[in-house]
């Protein structure tokens, strides 16, 4: 697990993030930056370069390789401390608070500006960059890519979505974003995974959710992601978030996307709640009255 910095961050000078800076500056050439070209890509003496990097290889910001050359490259915390930095300085968040969620490609934290804020970093990519480069669309342009651009474009992507679906849609709402980091509000209620509905509320559920699918639909996109664990429920409804695979209603496999979406959550609800969901409830059909712009809700008996 990437650990959290912003405990680093009182106690980093103005030269340390002008180092940092360089180095993801180099890395747009190369995974590793030679020593010998940081102090131009960090606008810093050479001595100072030395001080410096000593300082963030203490404290685990960047890796240094002696192999072939001296060279360095940003750790996942050298690239947490960049954006964090950032996002203090434009007053989009003053504190930093817990965890709210640690995932593969994913870290979530609690954040404070004006009220409780959600700050997530994407992961995407850094274990295996090359595998999600092959799978996402917004890598699958670029022939080399690096984990820090998998995660930065991760990042770009969802929140424009989030900008273009909200309010429309149930989706968190986007606050700020700076490099694979985005804050957007804090989401009240409990996972769907972890929810356990009273008979009465489990088709009410599950038509809030088509409802808010088909409203994405509507405004353009289709998550193709979709499942018990990206649905916040409370007492106002279904929010659904983790949205920067989704692709576009004109993508090729949008209508497939779309299906698996609703198959899987019409399975879920089906394989916990079997007694409530009627067996002629069919995501093909539910897709097909989507695509037209025809659905109206599910039909609950009274």
């Amino acid at each position: 697990m990437v650990r959290n910095v912003a405990g680093l961050l009182p106690e980093l000078e103005d030269e340390d993030f002008y180092l940092l800076s360089g180095v993801e500056q180099g890395m747009r050439f190369s995974e590793w930056v030679q020593r010998e070209k940081l102090p131009k890509f960090a606008d810093l003496p050479d001595e100072e370069v030395e001080y410096r990097l000593e300082r963030c290889l203490k404290r685990g910001l960047v890796e240094r390789k002696t192999i072939q050359y001296e060279g360095y490259t940003l750790q996942f915390e050298g690239y947490d401390t960049l954006a964090l930095r950032a996002l203090v300085e434009q007053d989009t968040i003053s504190e930093f608070g817990s965890p709210l969620g640690v995932g593969k490609e994913s870290d979530v934290y609690e954040v404070r500006s004006y009220k409780p804020l959600a700050l997530k970093y994407h992961r995407e990519g850094y274990t295996n960059f090359r595998e999600v480069h092959k799978e996402r669309d917004y890598t699958s342009d670029n022939d080399h890519v690096s984990w820090m651009y998998t995660a930065r474009k991760a990042a770009e992507r969802e929140y424009d979505i989030l900008e273009e679906l909200y309010p429309d849609v149930a989706v968190p709402q986007p606050i700020g974003q700076n490099r694979h980091a985005i804050v957007m509000e804090k989401m009240d209620g409990v996972e769907l995974s972890r929810t356990r509905l009273e008979d009465e509320q489990v088709l009410g559920v599950l038509g809030l959710l088509v409802t808010e699918m088909s409203r994405a639909y509507a405004n353009g996109y289709v998550h193709a992601d979709m499942s018990e664990y990206n649905v916040f429920v409370d007492e106002g409804g279904v929010t659904i978030f983790d949205w920067p695979q989704a692709v576009p209603t004109d993508h090729e496999n949008a209508g497939e996307f779309l299906r698996r979406d609703l198959t899987n959550i019409v399975g879920y609800f089906r394989r916990k709640y079997p007694q409530h969901v009627p067996d002629d409830l069919e995501p093909d059909d539910l897709a097909r009255e989507i695509e037209a712009g025809e659905f109206d809700g599910l039909e609950i008996d009274a």
